[in-house]
């Protein structure tokens, strides 16, 4: 079995020595459908060990393996393990709740170090999986035979993330890593670049301590959501007090009293922002 060397080896047991072998042929992404680390992801596993993938990549690009890339794990369906002893190499990767999010600049890096690992460890072909058995990368909806019941995984962001970021970007330093660097290669790239900025820390708003721009926005983006999620929930309450009242009292124009609630929280809400700019 093979163990990367850019992930921790968090070894799953009876499952890593029970499982049969593979011969490696395709790389499949996935998302876990939950803002899990590596440790966390693990400690799901260790108990219950009939979905695992191979690898699991926290938020902030750090990676986990539970399983050595020449054996068998069990969350691709039909492409676990073929007939012919070929199999699937699988990463779970952290998601919120809903898998609507994109991958972290952390977590589009280490899927492409993988994706190149394995392209000189097993001879991966640098090409798009094109049918369900087809070598090559693909990640867990782009073909029916890699689920058992149909999934979206790993969500609409990053499914154009693999396709414009991540298998690019695979091809291109696979590709390109016996060639001779020129003076113009000692420039980091695009991407490097991109990177670099999203890892670099800031002094916290509100804590004597720095975090990165990416978590930064993370967290900035899961209180949006939250508040979003709270202002649906109230606007709920208001029509169901309002139906209560005008139910008890004739007089009461429900349409018209929520009507009242939302301009006098609108007030609110314009107050707030004025004195913010201020």
């Amino acid at each position: 079995m093979a163990w990367y060397p850019g992930a921790i080896k968090m070894e799953l047991q009876p499952e890593s020595d029970a499982q049969p072998a593979i011969r490696p042929t395709q790389f499949i992404v996935h998302s876990i459908v939950a803002p899990w680390t590596p440790e966390r992801t693990y400690e799901h596993w260790k108990n219950s060990t009939n979905l695992e993938s191979h690898f699991g990549l926290g938020y902030d690009g750090r990676m986990g393996q539970y399983i050595g890339t020449e054996t068998r794990a069990d969350a691709n369906a039909a492409a676990n393990r073929r007939p012919d002893g070929t199999g699937a190499v699988s990463i779970e990767t952290a998601s919120n709740t809903s898998a609507t999010d994109p991958w972290t600049p952390e977590q589009v890096e280490a899927l492409v170090r993988l994706g190149v690992w394995l392209h000189r460890t097993h001879g991966i072909p640098l090409r798009v999986c094109r049918s369900h058995s087809d070598p090559g990368y693909g990640y867990h909806s782009l073909h029916r035979e890699w689920s058992t019941s149909g999934t979206a995984c790993p969500g609409r962001p990053r499914i154009a993330q693999f396709r414009d970021e991540v298998f690019p970007a695979i091809v291109a330093r696979a590709s390109g890593a016996s060639a001779t660097p020129s003076k113009e290669d000692d420039m980091p790239s695009a991407e490097e670049v991109a990177a670099e900025v999203w890892r670099h820390r800031l002094p916290h708003p509100r804590a004597d301590i720095t975090i990165t721009a990416a978590t930064l926005l993370r967290q900035a983006w899961i209180k949006v959501e939250r508040t979003e999620a709270r202002i649906v929930a109230q606007a709920a309450v208001i029509e169901q007090l309002a139906a209560a009242l005008a139910a008890h009292h004739q007089e009461i124009d429900p349409d018209g009293l929520i009507a009242r609630i939302e301009a006098a929280i609108e007030g609110i809400t314009v107050r707030l922002d004025v004195q913010e700019e201020s």
